[in-house]
């Protein structure tokens, strides 16, 4: 009986304990928003719903801090445990009483739109500095028709419309897109994969989607072109020297037998990468070398600073860097950046096999065959017409004024028939300021309705001196609602905008920018566009 009895309480004490535990998890799950629930933990401990604004560095990298939205609404936490991102601080207004001109340097990466998207299809708002808004906007092709003046290697189109961030100000769509050429005229290629087979590429979505990305530009190889292959962990070895595009099985079996383990000398590897692709260098070719890593370099030469002035060393002699990056966790995103910029190349996110296609086979001319070095926009308002400027996204790409004149100083490389775009919002208003225009005083007539003017300075490939061209924007170039690339293109910048918090998104309103990606669908062949508005809608659903 006593035995029973006994039995009895501790049968009712552990069914108090459960009901308590229920009753403690509905409690805390219910103030939890969907998002959040599917957030990692990070040491350990479950991130806050809300995290408090925090100030921007000053220079150097970051891991993406959280910060305030649009209206002081608070972000959802930003989860980036190991990441590492290049700060960016946001491009303000400038008044061209101060400054009437601006200078930077021209190239299309897009791995900030493949990386964003990675983070709000896993639930989570990326880190602030993840978003660089000018890859958002280059991410796609535009419609409207170009025309290419005699041999022009690049045509300039520009409208101005309303501005989506401020009621009466203005925002300026400049697209530069240099000329195409036909797949079967492109040159041969001597390209150069240098692939991470480091520990850390073991994951799923390291080593298993890269060896399906390599097959993927394989596939497009010809006899005429020519394939080495250099692996690296705790050093470099030399897979392939040399062969023929035609020999696809040999190579494919290379990339297959990949395997991932041990350290990660990736200074070692660039160097064997680079000496390799000296090695076979074709005159008349497209020389690269496709880095395929997450950028976790740590052992010998190893530092951004270190491994930039390395690739910097061997951009003279007429080989590209491409750099893919993989994985979600620990991407070195500032690495790669740094090592595409210093390199004379580009740099792209592989989130997916649909993102690996569309950078290596869709867009591979655009991607992997240079057609101007050097690329550099100099734009000029007009002070009497233009109040005040503001360049979107390109915070990173900044020179001084001098610097487009100056042919010694390296700048952007843009590929056989891309699309790259500027944006600006614009005050207008009159003013005074030296320069193309001049004083108020003693206003020229030929540019009383001129707002800016847009400047290109290129070099072809392999030529030291720059060639030039320009384009006046004037009043009657304003339209009331843009064009459908136009739309489109202020649709991304918003988005952008409300991704990193920014001060001058306070008065966008999601319903807004789907409003303007819907109206700027345009043909939408590939489907990107379309694949944006539904990025658009589960952010609102993060948010």
């Amino acid at each position: 009986m006593k035995k029973e009895k006994l039995t009895c309480i501790i049968l009712l004490i552990v069914l108090s304990l459960m009901i308590s535990a229920c009753s403690a998890n509905e409690t805390s799950g219910a103030s939890v928003p969907d998002g959040l629930l599917r957030q990692e933990i990070r040491d350990g401990i479950a991130q806050p719903s809300a995290a408090p604004s925090m100030p921007e560095m000053d220079a150097g990298a970051s891991g993406g801090a959280p910060g305030s939205a649009p209206g002081g609404i608070g972000r959802p936490p930003e989860l980036s445990p190991g990441e590492s991102y290049l700060v960016i601080s946001e491009n303000l207004a400038v008044s061209t009483d101060v400054e009437s001109t601006l200078t930077f340097s021209l190239k299309v990466d897009t791995a900030a739109y493949t990386n964003v998207a990675r983070f709000i299809e896993s639930g989570n708002l990326p880190p602030r500095d993840a978003v660089r808004t000018e890859e958002l906007i280059n991410y796609f092709s535009y419609d409207g028709s170009m025309r290419f003046d005699n041999n022009a290697v690049f045509a300039m189109s520009a409208e101005v419309g309303p501005s989506p961030f401020n009621a009466g100000s203005y925002l300026a769509f400049i697209r530069v897109k240099s000329k195409d050429i036909d797949r079967t005229e492109l040159p041969p290629s001597n390209l150069t994969f240098l692939i991470d087979s480091s520990g850390s590429m073991s994951s799923h979505d390291r080593m298993p989607l890269l060896k399906e990305s390599f097959a993927l530009l394989v596939e497009t190889l010809t006899e005429d072109d020519r394939v080495s292959i250099v692996t690296y962990a705790g050093t470099s070895e030399i897979l392939l020297d040399g062969m023929s595009g035609a020999d696809k099985d040999r190579i494919l079996s290379v990339i297959d037998n990949l395997q991932a383990g041990g350290s990660t000398a990736g200074g070692h590897g660039i160097q064997t990468a680079y000496s390799l692709a000296e090695k076979n260098y074709m005159p008349n070719a497209n020389n690269r070398v496709i880095l395929a890593t997450d950028g976790d370099f740590n052992v010998g030469v190893s530092s951004n600073a270190e491994l930039a002035r390395l690739v910097g060393e061997k951009r003279g002699n007429g080989i590209y860097l491409s750099v893919l990056g993989y994985g979600m966790g620990n991407i070195r995103d500032d690495l790669m950046e740094t090592l595409s910029r210093e390199g004379n190349g580009n740099y792209f996110y592989i989130n997916n096999l649909a993102s690996a296609k569309k950078a290596l086979v869709d867009e591979l001319a655009a991607n992997l065959y240079t057609i101007a070095d050097d690329v550099k926009a100099q734009v000029e308002f007009n002070p009497h017409n233009v109040r005040s400027y503001r360049l979107i996204g390109y915070e990173n790409r900044r020179l001084s004024n001098e610097d487009f004149l100056d042919d010694s100083k390296d700048a952007g490389e843009v590929g056989i028939g891309t699309d790259v775009i500027m944006m600006f919002e614009l005050e207008l208003h009159s003013g005074a300021q030296a320069g193309r225009y001049a004083p108020a005083n003693n206003v020229q007539p030929d540019f009383a309705d001129e707002l800016f003017e847009v400047r290109l300075s290129y070099k072809h490939p392999g030529e030291d001196a720059s060639n030039y061209m320009a384009k006046q924007v004037f009043f009657d170039d304003i339209a009331e609602t843009g064009s459908t690339d136009f739309r489109f293109a202020a649709a991304v910048a918003a988005f952008a905008h409300l991704l990193r918090g920014s001060e001058h998104a306070r008065d966008v309103a999601l319903d807004d920018v789907h409003a303007l990606a819907e109206g700027g669908l345009g043909a939408d062949f590939a489907g990107y566009r379309r694949d944006f508005i539904r990025l658009l809608t589960l952010y609102e659903r993060l948010v």
